[in-house]
């Protein structure tokens, strides 16, 4: 555990971690502060970091099951302890940390009797289990259980309805937020004739992100969403005088990729995803909305589609220019 002493500063704004502490694998804590404030800022930012930290920062679980075995969700299966619906909800718990976009698949196959925990799950190489003591199901016989699973990566949660059964699978309700709580509580003091805030913010996580990570991603977040309204009105200015507008130069991101077609190299693009290079938030979050996620995806757009997304510039295609040769460079 990690404890300091509470100082506040009387000048510039200043955050600090004050106490952390991990209670087991799945439960981390952390605490912090945000200071000095002027009176009612705290709750302002108090309000809107909580509601970040539990609905938009994304997160990792199985959300569908399938296994011959089983024929329907309320049943029981010989040789097993659990009821069907009692390992489907054990499922539900595994806390998985990933790198991944969309759907991976996984699988279960153990011959019993023995017990069936977390690290009996094959994964892909982008996913990572936090927890492998997490237990699933006991095997009481020497039968033979393969359960295929589905891994998602997405944020909030979901509930599975009677639309969700396909294919003879079972979906799982998807909790995918790795916040499991947030608090913020606000003290006031006078400095002076003037009245001040200290923020403080507890944060416990599943133990997939550390709560300095989760403060991270959450405050990004926050920044990506009101960045729109910094360009508002240059935008505004931009529609209203299109005699200004900047040409593009000839640039076709396709060509480039059809020139170098007939290296086999060029799979490698396909492997690589957009958040491992240097891309800033702003850029990188439009080309997610637009469901770009690998250089192999970019390359198969024009500028000219690229333009099209909301907020791009053509700063932003230069950015992009300068890091594809960087990448390609590597990826060949």
């Amino acid at each position: 555990m990690v404890h300091e002493k509470v100082t506040v500063s009387t000048g510039t704004l200043q955050w600090k971690c004050v106490e952390s502490r991990v209670d087991c694998k799945r439960l981390y804590y952390g605490r912090f502060i945000l200071a000095p404030l002027m009176k009612g800022q705290a709750d302002t930012i108090g309000v809107a970091m909580r509601r970040a930290l539990l609905g938009e920062i994304e997160g990792t679980c199985i959300t569908r099951a399938k296994s011959e075995k089983i024929p329907h969700e309320y049943s029981t299966i010989v040789g097993i302890q659990e009821s069907v619906h009692e390992i489907l909800m054990n499922l539900k718990e595994i806390v998985l940390r990933s790198n991944l976009y969309g759907t991976c698949d996984a699988s279960i196959c153990v011959n019993g009797p023995g017990y069936i925990t977390a690290q009996d799950i094959i994964l892909s190489p982008s996913v990572e289990i936090v927890d492998n003591t997490q237990h699933i199901a006991n095997l009481t016989e020497p039968i033979n259980l393969c359960i295929e699973l589905q891994i998602e990566r997405n944020r909030g949660y979901r509930i599975k309805t009677s639309n969700n059964f396909q294919d003879g699978g079972y979906p799982i309700d998807a909790v995918f937020m790795p916040v499991r709580n947030a608090n913020y509580s606000i003290y006031s003091y006078a400095n002076g004739n003037e009245k001040q805030e200290i923020l403080f913010l507890e944060i416990w996580t599943n133990g997939s992100l550390t709560p300095n990570e989760a403060l991270h991603e959450a405050s990004r977040n926050l920044i990506d969403f009101f960045i729109p309204f910094l360009h508002a009105e240059e935008e505004n200015l931009h529609l209203e005088n299109n005699q200004h507008k900047i040409p593009l130069p000839l640039f076709n991101f396709h060509d480039g990729l059809t020139k170098s077609r007939k290296n086999k190299k060029e799979i490698a693009l396909k492997y690589i995803f957009i958040d491992q290079s240097e891309l800033p938030p702003r850029i990188y979050n439009c080309l997610k909305r637009s469901n770009i996620n690998t250089l192999l995806d970019l390359l198969n757009n024009s500028q000219e589609d690229l333009m099209k997304i909301n907020h791009f510039r053509i700063e932003d295609v230069k950015h992009i220019l300068d890091i594809l040769e960087i990448e390609k460079h590597f990826a060949y």
